[in-house]
């Protein structure tokens, strides 16, 4: 899933021996032991058994409260990326459905639609990608065991099978890549009894219906957008801000639109209660933190989206003596990916300070492995990442927010260009265009390098995609406007960004 990452993680890279030969010891049974089946301990794995070295994979996913279980590649491909991306294109088809009927296509009315069909055809592809990567594994000569991994000393790992069986495996290096898992509120009667997270939705066979998501984080927000486009009543509570972390501006315009297209927003409220009706609905009481008033409503569904956590809490972290951060459960590591113990590594979203993306993850797998194995020394560099928040309207991002930039510079050390603009797709339909929005945050250098990008509007992951390239280059204000746009695009209008922020003048594009 999407998260956004800007700052340089300040850690000393001390280069380590680099193990070119199969198991120099002989003492261990593979070279390299990957604790943990998602993007980037499968990424890790295959990177390293390209070098001819002897490498085992470990993956094991508990079932969720619910009962929710899938098979490897990790939250992305399971109950994440895919499935999401997956769901918000059923839900834009749907928009292009009414789009549809301007342009002289006859649609009968009234239009419904099946969640049964779209969640077969869902989870039939997530499936297909399980198989996948047991293949991908196999060809390339890595061992797979559906094991759940925990340390017994610092070379060896207990596997135990569902049916409760150890197997003991022993290993030169050990990279940890279990991932994380959703929240659940620990202060709330009735919260873990009868609400479903992340993990859930995207595997339930019938329509969630009338659906209240607790929490405003980018995994709320897509799901909500892509529930209220498959023509759900759905409810959306914020205890603070939504998105946090990133540009509060673009936040803003985000749930603004999903507001205005049918998402209701219940804003500084929490909830106190949950229980289970006689009519197999879900009663939620709430209360406002400004006035302490309560509320309440009954749901066919309550997801908690409050945050995740990661899912180290089986792996017996102390017997290898691994530093952790205590607040977090997350495991410290530093630039090179390496933990406290020499041997022992850990990527993705177990680690502390790193994105929770997938792709940084696979990035940083993979050269973990040519670190290890294949004599370099390249370092993954999580500075300018670019990543997308897939609600209804797309917001795309990569470098500084505007905060962040005004909080490093100070504000009058940073130049703002902006401009709300109407995709030409709006036009004929009558769409409101109305929180479509570019900005560009530069220095007030001379040069006026670009600190960060964000953009809000259709295809917005394939928008920033492609700009996030000259940024981590380094690429200036007056470098964008040398660059020739693509016309009609919506992209093309981040070339042509002309007003500041600092004038106060409209920033509305107007002509083609």
């Amino acid at each position: 899933m999407a998260a956004l990452w800007r700052r340089r993680p300040h850690f000393r890279y001390e280069p380590r021996l680099h193990c070119t030969a199969r198991a120099l010891s002989g003492k261990y049974e593979y070279d390299l032991l990957v604790v943990g089946g998602g993007s980037g301990g499968l990424a890790c794995a295959k990177e390293a058994a390209q070098f001819g070295n002897k490498v085992a994979v470990l993956d094991y996913v508990d079932p969720s409260p619910k009962g929710t279980k899938w098979g490897i590649g990790g939250t992305c491909v399971n109950v994440g990326c895919i499935p999401k991306k997956l769901m918000h294109h059923a839900a834009l088809l749907g928009s292009a459905l009414k789009d549809a009927q301007h342009y002289g296509w006859s649609i009968p009315q009234p239009v419904t639609h099946d969640w049964s069909t779209m969640a077969e055809v869902v989870q039939n592809h997530v499936k297909s990608l399980n198989w996948g990567h047991r293949r991908q594994l196999q060809d390339k000569k890595v061992k797979y065991f559906n094991l759940k991994g925990s340390f017994v000393d610092a070379h060896t790992i207990r596997g135990l099978s569902k049916a409760g069986q150890e197997t003991l495996l022993t290993a030169e290096n050990i990279v940890l890549a279990t991932g994380g898992r959703p929240k659940y509120p620990s202060n709330i009667p009735g919260a873990l009894e009868h609400g479903i997270t992340s993990d859930d939705l995207f595997w339930l066979k019938k329509s969630p219906g009338k659906t209240l998501l607790v929490g405003a984080s980018y995994v709320s927000l897509e799901c909500a957008g892509f529930l209220t486009g498959l023509r759900l009543d759905t409810t959306v509570m914020i205890r603070s801000i939504p998105l946090r972390g990133f540009d509060q501006q673009m936040a803003a315009l985000v749930t603004d639109y999903m507001e205005a297209h049918g998402t209701r927003f219940l804003k500084k409220c929490s909830p106190t209660k949950v229980e289970k009706m006689g009519n197999g609905r879900v009663r939620v009481v709430w209360k406002y933190s400004d006035s302490g008033k309560e509320e309440s409503d009954e749901f066919d569904t309550l997801m908690w989206a409050v945050g995740r956590q990661p899912d180290t809490k089986t792996l017996n972290l102390e017997t290898a003596g691994m530093k952790i951060n205590s607040a977090t459960g997350k495991i410290v590591v530093d630039a090179s990916e390496a933990t406290s113990v020499p041997h022992i590594y850990a990527v993705g979203d177990i680690t502390e300070g790193r994105p929770e993306l997938t792709p940084t993850a696979i990035a940083a797998g993979k050269l973990l492995a040519r670190r290890l194995f294949g004599q370099s020394e390249e370092l993954m560099d999580y500075v300018n990442v670019p990543t997308t928040v897939f609600t209804p309207l797309e917001y795309g991002c990569v470098g500084l927010s505007e905060e962040e930039a005004s909080g490093h510079l100070g504000p009058d050390n940073i130049e703002v260009y902006h401009a709300f603009y109407k995709p030409l797709e709006f036009y004929v339909p009558g769409r409101d265009a109305a929180q479509c929005y570019i900005k560009m945050v530069c220095s007030h250098a001379q040069e006026q390098r670009i600190l960060g990008l964000h953009f809000i509007g259709p295809n917005a992951g394939e928008v920033i995609q492609g700009f996030a390239l000259g940024i981590k280059c380094g690429a200036t204000y007056s470098q964008m406007l040398k660059t020739v746009g693509i016309h009609p695009t919506c992209a093309e209008e981040v070339t042509k960004l002309h007003i500041t922020k600092r004038s106060g003048l409209d920033a509305t594009v107007t002509g083609c």
